[in-house]
This record gives C-alpha cells, structure tokens and sequence, in this order.
C-alpha cells in the first residue's frame, strides 16, 4: 500500500518535469537537453535558499525562476547564436553543473530539520505518504490547468503553430525564433519547479540527481501516448502526468522482480525504447494485414 502510494506521489511531482518536456519535444519537435542541468538546479536552489531561512514556497519559486532563466539562456544560444538546439542544450546543462555547485557550496545539501512543503501543518495528519500525493496533485492541476488556458490563446496558438509549421507561422506574422525561446522558458520553469520539489521530498539536493531525467520525462509523454491514443492537445497533457505515474508503476513491478535499484537508469531506458517502439509495430502490423486482406480479397 505505502509504495503504492508512494509511486503515485512520485509520479505526479515528475509528471511536471514530463509537462515541461512536452513543451518543446512534442509542440517545438526538439528534445531539450537543458533539463538535465535545470533539474538539479531548481532542486540547488531551492534547498540553498530553504537552508538559509527562506520559506519553501518563495524557495520553490526561485527554483522556477532559475530553471527559466536556463532556459533562457539555450534559447538564446540557438536562435540568435545559431548553435543547434540539441548542442545548445548540452552546453548549458554542462555549465549548470558547476553553476549548481557554486550555488550549494558542495556536492549535496541536506533539508533534516528544515522546513519544506511536505511538512506543511495541513499536511501532518495525512498517512504516511500522503504528503507527496497532496502536493503534487495540487500542483500538477494548477500547472496542467493554466498550460491549458495559455494554449487557448492567441500567444499560445501562435506557439502552437510555430511548432507545427514555422513556415506558415513566420506568413502570418509569428517569429518562430520568439516561440522557440517562449517554450524553453516556460518547460524549463516547469523543470526547475519538478526539481524543487523532488529535493523537498527526498529532504536532500545532489548536483548528479539531473543524470537520466530526461529519459523519465520522455518516458511520462510516450507511454501517456501509447495507452491513451488520439487525444486532444489538453488532454495529452493530463495523459503524461498520468504517463508518468504509469512509469512508477511499472518500475514498482521490476524492483519487484527481484531487479536492483542500480539498474534503473537501464530500465528506464529499456522501457522508454519500448514504449517508443510500440507504435511503430502496431502500425506495420497494420498495413500488413490491410494488404493480407486485400490479397485474399482479390484470390
């Protein structure tokens, strides 16, 4: 039950590093590296800021600010550098690791005794666990619900059409380069708030918590794609949280088979592959047994 629990509470706080993501892997069509050092930096800021006696929630939004600010950055780099965006992203993760030392004065920080979110007073009488589930179904229905309003809109359109054809998007007056930048801001916002509260939770910051992150958000999108199928924009995003809390599951189950906690990099990539892969198959084996009808069809 307790680890259960505990997946579904995992699973919603990374749900937001999956929305994030999402962002610029499936609007933009790019895969933002930069989350891989926006990650340890939300989670490097947050926990410096709590231990120096600022509360968790301005902490948590100063992670976003920073995770922003990264963003930023790799926008900049690959719009008005013209260094590809890949590239981009992994020179600004590369810089954030000593950026994220510098901000905690060492490899990991510890939160014993501090105060974070999931020690909120509303939050003590809850089973253990529970925190977690709170807070991040709080959070992941504010962040969902407001992405959903801001891609109803015409910045959010003009977003959306930049990702989908920036040919047409640059006729009809949008800059595809102000969009690209716009995406890396806000899914790189939403990385570094995934980061704080992830540190929050495990009560620690480590400067290598970044190390594979991508692969479990990419992770959240592709298999809230696969089990769920044709969806509407809104509802893809509520898919990867969902996706997200799925993948927690489903390393739950490989742990369970006996699997060492140290190959969990592996199987999440293993899984992410396969989750990648399935599509793919069911639409070969489709065709082939279109065309196995149609010949018997003929006969």
């Amino acid at each position: 039950m307790s680890l259960g629990v505990s997946a579904i509470g995992q699973g919603l706080l990374y749900g937001l590093l999956g929305v994030g993501l999402f962002l610029t892997f499936r609007i933009l069509d790019f895969p933002d590296m930069t989350v891989e050092g926006t990650f340890p930096l939300g989670a490097a800021v947050a926990v410096s800021a709590i231990s120096h006696g600022i509360s968790p929630l301005i902490a948590t939004l100063l992670a976003m600010l920073a995770g922003m600010a990264a963003g930023a950055l790799t926008g900049f780099l690959t719009t008005t550098g013209k260094v590809p965006i890949l590239l981009a992203g992994i020179l600004v993760m590369t810089g954030l690791y000593s950026v994220n030392l510098r901000i905690m004065g060492a490899a990991n920080v510890s939160l014993l005794n501090k105060a974070n979110l999931f020690n909120a007073p509303f939050l003590k009488n809850l089973p253990p666990y529970f925190d977690s589930v709170v807070v991040g179904l709080i959070v992941a229905v504010i962040v969902v619900a407001l992405l959903i309003l801001f891609l109803n809109t015409q910045i959010g359109q003009g977003f959306i059409a930049s990702g989908d054809n920036p040919t047409m998007a640059r006729s009809l007056g949008i800059n595809p380069a102000h969009q690209q930048i716009l995406g890396l801001v806000v899914g790189n916002g939403l990385v570094g708030i995934a980061g704080a509260l992830i540190a929050q939770n495990n009560g620690y910051a480590d400067v290598n918590m970044g190390i594979g992150v991508i692969v479990i958000g990419l992770a959240a999108i592709i298999i809230g794609e696969v089990l769920f199928g044709e969806l509407t924009l809104s509802q893809r995003l509520v898919a990867t949280v969902l996706g997200s809390i799925l993948y927690r599951f489903v390393l739950l189950l490989v742990l369970a088979l006996g699997f060492s906690a140290n190959d969990l990099q592996l199987l999440s990539a293993i899984i992410l592959a396969i989750a990648i892969m399935v599509p793919t198959m069911e639409h070969k084996l489709r065709i082939r047994r279109v065309l196995r009808n149609g010949v018997q069809h003929n006969d």
